[in-house]
């Protein structure tokens, strides 16, 4: 009886590196949640997207765990007065598997490529640009190579997924799982995602981070929540539809808005979430340039440099105008920004003596904050239990066929991916 002959391996077609193509802002829509607001579907999604792309943003960020985020960014990404001025050539989408619920965790194969088919379907769109693990913290080392073998599998041999990379809390973890994936297999993560990680309250990240992603070979390291999940606003931290999911201590808490009066008491109208997002966009968009975007904001020629990325989620028009006004001010006073975008005279200044005035503030900051300074909060907590039992049943109302059955039938969207 003859040997059958293997199948063979798919091979990687050759991408140009993550950090050439990866903007230095994303929107963030775990926004676009009933976690930090009272009704997702109440929120002007569209206007946001729509507005977002007007004013230069051509990355957005979502996750199936953020609840309906990724539908209502498909809907507005796919709605008519959005599609006619950005088709999805345009854009970078990413997106996450892994996480389904507060408890729940599933990274086995099977669920990764049912995850990746409805996300692409939510999404309206044939391929992800980005997929991150989402959360890493709380699966084995094992699980996660698992998915990240899977979803290189789907890269080479489907192209639904372009880049991937991990996500998560604590700093050691992720760095640890970077240098694990380039051990065992050879080939780098495209992309690691921290948040709350580089804020004004904890700098972790930096101090602690950045040099060991960067000898994992890793080419982006996105930093997210530079509010810290809301914690450093003046109001307090934010209470949605789900009530006070936020893990920060009272402690904590209470040394925050004690630093927000503080604030509040230098005049001249200052605000703690202000202060904090201004400190964290500029702080990363230097600290985070050697794993961050070879992709300058407006600029009319080359750059050789790089801005470190930073992903805001806003939730209605106003935070989103306020937060493009800091970024394009941060971006006034960098001279990597100046060389290669017409910026005035004095836009420059203003953002220069700005910037000298938040590292003052911040500084005041620090020390209210004392010992609270990089508090990490535990991720998972001691006594976490993963719920889900049995790994890759998909049990959703709404199943999705299977990439490789839809690529053998050759139709609906997933003929679509299989085929690109």
């Amino acid at each position: 009886m003859p040997t059958p002959t293997p199948t063979p391996t798919p091979t990687p077609t050759p991408r140009p590196p993550l950090s050439t193509l990866l903007p230095p802002l994303i929107c963030g829509t775990a926004t676009f949640n009933n976690q930090y607001n009272a009704s997702a579907f109440s929120l002007p999604t569209t206007s946001i997207i729509e507005r977002a792309l007007a004013l230069g943003i051509t990355a957005f960020d979502t996750s199936p765990y953020y609840g309906p985020s990724e539908q209502l960014l498909g809907d507005a990404l796919t709605h008519p007065s959005i599609l006619a001025h950005h088709p999805r050539s345009s854009y970078i989408l990413q997106t996450k598997v892994g996480r389904l619920h507060a408890a729940e965790f599933d990274y086995s194969a099977e669920w990764i490529r049912y995850s990746i088919q409805r996300s692409c379907e939510r999404l309206k769109t044939t391929y992800l640009d980005v997929v991150y693990c989402h959360d890493v913290e709380f699966v084995s080392a094992e699980e996660v190579l698992q998915a990240v073998r899977e979803l290189r599998r789907l890269r080479d041999a489907y192209s639904t997924v372009r880049y991937i990379g991990i996500s998560g809390y604590p700093v050691p973890v992720l760095c640890g799982l970077a240098e694990m994936v380039l051990r065992e297999t050879g080939e780098p993560l495209d992309a690691v995602m921290s948040y709350a990680n580089f804020t004004l309250q904890n700098q972790t990240l930096l101090t602690r981070g950045v040099e060991r992603l960067k000898s994992a070979g890793v080419s982006v390291v996105p930093n997210a929540s530079v509010l810290g999940m809301g914690l450093l606003r003046s109001v307090g931290v934010p209470v949605g539809g789900k009530g006070d999911f936020h893990p920060a201590p009272m402690s904590l808490r209470n040394a925050v808005q004690e630093a927000a009066r503080w604030t509040e008491g230098q005049g001249n109208g200052e605000r703690l979430e202000v202060v904090a997002i201004r400190w964290g966009l500029e702080s990363w968009a230097r600290d985070g340039a050697v794993l961050g975007s070879g992709l300058i904001p407006n600029a009319d020629s080359i750059s050789k440099g790089k801005i470190g990325i930073s992903v805001m989620g806003v939730s209605n028009l106003s935070e989103l105008e306020e937060t493009m006004r800091v970024w394009n001010s941060v971006l006034d006073g960098m001279s990597i920004c100046t060389k290669v975008r017409e910026v005035r005279k004095e836009e420059r200044e203003w953002s220069i003596v700005r910037k000298v005035e938040v590292e003052m503030l911040a500084k005041g900051i620090w020390g209210i904050l004392g010992e609270w300074r990089d508090y990490a909060w535990a991720s998972p907590d001691a006594d976490f239990v993963n719920t889900r039992v049995v790994k890759g049943v998909i049990d959703e109302v709404d199943r999705v066929t299977s990439i490789e059955s839809v690529k053998e039938n050759g139709d609906g969207i997933g003929g679509k991916l299989s085929r690109l």
